[in-house]
């Protein structure tokens, strides 16, 4: 498996502070609060030197990168109109059965997402039927978790940028060839899934939420990273957005079933 670990990147002097303050709080579990950092990242390119500079302190390999605001209705909340990424070290991508511990979180939500891996490199030029033949997909629960307090969903833009879009972990199932499991990159529109908390179903879940089809999800993370001269590469995951809007991932049982023979993800919380 290729492994990649970002560089790190320069900064002004508040960005350098802001990084410095999300790598503590990552490691230490002490939130920020967002208005001690006003005006610290007001742009793109700053909220992702932010992230990048985050991503290099935490001196692991990249394992792979989360979308976020893959809906209209979660830009909307975040004043947003195109979705943005974060990267992801590889000890926060986990397999099903898994549980959570109260140590490894902070705020987190759940999400059900369709998560990837790239069976080759990845090109900007790729089509959605070339991403379709170049990956695998798998069920997946995503677990957001922010460094700040009360930040669902008031957290600004910039703000879960340079906080790698919330990070926190992905929980995944088994993956199978994308092109085996799907007739064609269009039928990936159609899986549809059920998100369950100690046997109560709380709601369903659509791929269409993610930008139409999860493939346009991975086609615009391709794009967008090859824009910022990082590829995508071979080995690693994509979890390309949620189905539904996120629930508070609680103590229990959670379980995310997915038609289309995708299979289920498991997680256990104890909080």
């Amino acid at each position: 498996m290729s492994e990649q670990v970002l560089s790190k990147q320069a900064l002004s002097d508040k960005e350098a502070k802001l990084a410095q303050a999300l790598f503590d709080a990552y490691t230490s579990h002490k939130p920020l609060k967002e208005d001690d950092f006003k005006g610290y990242v007001d742009t793109e390119d700053a909220a992702y030197r932010v992230q990048r500079q985050l991503t290099a302190d935490k001196k692991e390999t990249v394992g792979g990168y989360k979308v976020s605001l893959t809906s209209k209705q979660t830009q909307d909340m975040f004043d947003s109109d195109s979705p943005l990424y974060g990267a992801q070290v590889k000890s926060h991508f986990v397999t099903s059965p898994h549980t959570v511990e109260a140590s490894d979180v902070m705020d987190p939500l759940a999400e059900v997402e369709m998560m990837f891996c790239a069976k080759e490199d990845l090109s900007a030029n790729d089509s959605l039927e070339d991403l379709w033949h170049k990956t695998t997909v798998a069920p997946a629960v995503e677990v957001p978790d922010s460094r700040f307090s009360d930040w669902f969903p008031s957290l600004s833009k910039y703000m879960v940028m340079a906080d790698a879009a919330v990070g926190g972990y992905v929980v995944y199932g088994e993956g199978l060839d994308a092109d085996k499991l799907f007739e064609s990159p269009e039928d990936l529109a159609t899986v549809k899934c059920e998100l369950f908390h100690d046997g109560k179903k709380l709601k369903d879940g659509a791929a269409t939420e993610v930008l139409g089809n999860p493939l346009n999800s991975l086609q615009w993370l391709v794009k967008k990273l090859d824009s910022q001269g990082m590829p995508l590469r071979k080995g690693q995951r994509v979890s390309a957005g949620t189905f539904l809007l996120p629930e508070s991932l609680t103590k229990g049982d959670w379980k995310a079933t997915f038609d289309k023979g995708m299979g289920a993800v498991l997680l256990h919380v104890n909080r």
